[in-house]
């Protein structure tokens, strides 16, 4: 067999690599749409980062290596981490170390950057998918932990049908609980996205902040998002549903202010949102990333939501 050749990305290669993705990755395939918006308009992509094997003038293979060159939040670059968001080799030219060749080659080039430390898929704000279905590709995880990569966690992806839903009397009698107690539930104004924007960023993290303003800057409606305020007038927590792609079945960002959490106004937060999603014809809701055995991985089960996968997110650290 001749062997494909090695090289950094060029203009051309686009459609040969979305048509060896598709049929690498049939489970998960790509559009040049979402191609476009997740790499090729990634204001941190470096298309020499994005490593192709070629093979008579096709792409037969990819592996994209990425670092920061703009900062998520503040100035920081983290001048130590790069991340590998994915790779795939084309059926026809597997078992012949195509793929240990293109993930050696990114390696190399992060490793040039100055870069220590590499996380395999999750990166934000890009992600493709957090990590590696070790069931869905077993051959990648067998490669990517003989190169060094070592588990970190687990992240679950769920699901929920909405056909037939309703909010449980337990949880309307729960809110009106809260709400006799002083908390406000409802469609954030404006005005309030000050405070939204904020809680996401300083008591979560920025890629959520950056989700929320990108989102409802560029259509999302505001009745997408379910917010709650302390008696004291404080933005204590909010839930939401098409923020990512303006997929509407998607739910999150999620998130309630620490000192918030046990009183309830997560569950109640979860369930107005998907009557809400239910209001505007959601036959379903599902979300990428959680933990299963964190505090929102039950709250999510006792809502009725069941996992579809399982993701390993994976570090190789060097010296």
């Amino acid at each position: 067999m001749v062997r494909p050749s090695v090289r950094p990305f060029r203009p051309g290669d686009g459609p040969s690599l979305l048509a060896a993705w598709c049929r690498s990755a049939p489970g998960d395939p790509i559009t040049a749409a979402r191609f476009r918006a997740q790499v090729l308009l990634d204001p941190n992509f470096d298309p020499e980062g994005l490593r192709v094997a070629v093979l008579d003038g096709r792409v037969v293979g990819a592996a994209y290596a990425v670092r920061r060159l703009v900062p998520m939040a503040g100035t920081d670059l983290e001048p130590d981490q790069g991340w590998l968001p994915f790779f795939f080799v084309d059926p026809s030219v597997r078992r012949h170390g195509v793929g240990r060749r293109l993930l050696t080659d990114a390696l190399d080039w992060l490793h040039g950057h100055g870069r220590r430390r590499v996380d395999f898929a999750a990166y934000a704000p890009h992600y493709v998918l957090p990590g590696l279905d070790r069931e869905t590709y077993p051959q990648a995880a067998g490669l990517l932990e003989s190169l060094g990569f070592r588990v970190r966690y687990e992240a679950a992806a769920m699901d929920r049908t909405l056909v037939g839903y309703s909010v449980p009397e337990e949880v309307r009698r729960h809110e009106e609980g809260l709400v006799a107690q002083g908390y406000r539930f409802g469609t954030p104004s404006d005005d309030d996205l000050v405070d939204l924007v904020r809680l996401a960023a300083t008591e979560f993290n920025p890629d959520w902040a950056r989700t929320i303003r990108r989102c409802l800057s560029t259509g999302t409606p505001l009745d997408h998002v379910v917010i709650a305020r302390e008696p004291g007038g404080q933005v204590a927590g909010w839930a939401m549903h098409g923020a990512y792609d303006a997929l509407a079945e998607r739910f999150g960002p999620f998130g309630v202010r620490p000192e918030q959490r046990g009183t309830g106004l997560g569950k109640v937060l979860l369930h107005r949102t998907l009557e809400r999603m239910r209001a505007h014809g959601a036959h379903g809701a599902w979300f990428l990333w959680t933990g299963e055995q964190t505090p929102a991985g039950h709250l999510y089960r006792a809502a009725g939501f069941r996992t579809t996968r399982t993701f390993e997110v994976m570090r190789r650290e060097t010296t």
